[in-house]
């Protein structure tokens, strides 16, 4: 199973320029999610960080993790169409640069619930080419 923009769309509410998920490449609702998201080189970010020397800032690393989490948990019945709202990051931990050109590609699975709060944390990792990229825990809120 591989889904696109469209179908992924139908499930988050993120759209461009912040929409970072391209593909949903394995899920399993309220369980796991595998999703990637391509660095285009000609995303403006790239223009400012860094000249000469682009990198990923990490702060979109950990939105992309985020919005596979949001991906798993959106795609449950309980929380279709609800807004993912950011509530915490735990253990963020970056292993190596993301370039221009690269895919991240991001394994997700939830850890825990406080279904009486709408609260999640999910643990995520974001890899390039198979070797680990980033990992953290974040909680999310459905609001």
């Amino acid at each position: 199973m591989r889904y696109g923009r469209e179908y992924i769309e139908t499930i988050l509410p993120h759209r461009d320029p912040m929409l970072l998920v391209d593909t949903v490449e394995a899920l399993e609702p309220g369980k796991m999610a595998e999703t990637t998201f391509y660095a285009d080189p000609e995303m403006e970010i790239f223009r400012g960080h860094f000249p000469g020397d682009p990198v990923l800032p990490g702060v979109y690393t950990i939105e992309i993790m985020g919005q596979a989490a949001d991906v798993l948990v959106l795609s449950t019945e309980k929380y279709a169409g609800k807004t993912p709202l950011f509530l915490g990051l735990n253990g963020a931990r970056f292993y190596r640069k993301i370039v221009p050109g690269e895919t991240v590609c991001v394994h997700v699975e939830i850890v825990s619930e406080r279904e009486d709060k709408a609260i999640i944390t999910c643990a995520a990792t974001a890899s390039v080419g198979g070797e680990k990229a980033a990992s953290c825990e974040l909680a999310i809120a459905m609001r």
